[in-house]
């Protein structure tokens, strides 16, 4: 019996549906860039629906959406670092919300798919090209600093991992934010004792 016991206590605190739920963003993540890489070349590109999506195949050094901050060698140590504090965080973490364990599961499974594309081929394979709308800002002089400006006529090609990744941080954001219990008005003792006295004064 107490062996029996020993198996569902272990049951109850491995978080499989943490781990289902990464290794599945993981095997989409992977399928999807395989697929890519069989039907485009670098740079070649698909129409889907018209120029709103197309399928653009871009081997991409920098980190998520594009962005260049650093060195191949910096974005795989970010990578590493945003495994290492997503999985603190979850066995930190006592009170887990759907929202806060699927958040975090997304978030783990999109950093590693980058991070595998990063050990296969030493870039992150991109390949959703989306036109969502125009961003033209021009230059302005902000306090002591001159803004160069910035213009946007597509959205920079990104990959299922990357949209893990930003799915999974808003949903780690409105846990953060929303989950907090309200305590009730009454508990069921404090209720039988008014109760309780209720009856001395009837009395």
């Amino acid at each position: 019996m107490a062996g029996e016991d020993l198996v569902k206590e272990n049951a109850k605190v491995f978080p499989h549906r943490f781990v289902v739920i990464s290794l599945l963003a993981i095997l989409a993540d992977q399928l999807s860039k395989t697929a890519a890489t069989r039907v485009l070349g670098p740079g070649e590109y698909v129409p889907v629906l018209g120029d709103f999506l197309r399928l653009t195949l871009v081997l991409n050094p920098g980190g998520v959406f594009g962005t260049r901050l650093g060195s191949q060698n910096f974005y795989t140590v970010i990578s590493i670092l945003a495994i290492g504090i997503t999985l603190w965080f979850f066995f930190k973490t006592s009170d887990k919300g759907a929202n806060l364990e699927v958040g975090l599961s997304l978030v783990l499974g999109g950093a590693i798919g980058n991070l595998i594309d990063r050990f296969r081929f030493g870039e992150v394979v991109d390949f959703l090209d989306f036109e969502f709308f125009n961003i033209s800002l021009p230059p302005a002089d902000i306090a002591f600093f001159r803004f160069p400006g910035f213009y946007l006529d597509r959205w920079p090609v990104f990959n299922l991992a990357d949209s893990f990744v930003l799915i999974g941080m808003i949903l780690v954001v409105a846990h953060l934010l929303f989950s907090r219990k309200t305590p009730t008005a009454e508990t069921p003792q404090n209720s039988g004792m008014l109760y309780g006295e209720g009856v001395h004064k009837n009395d």
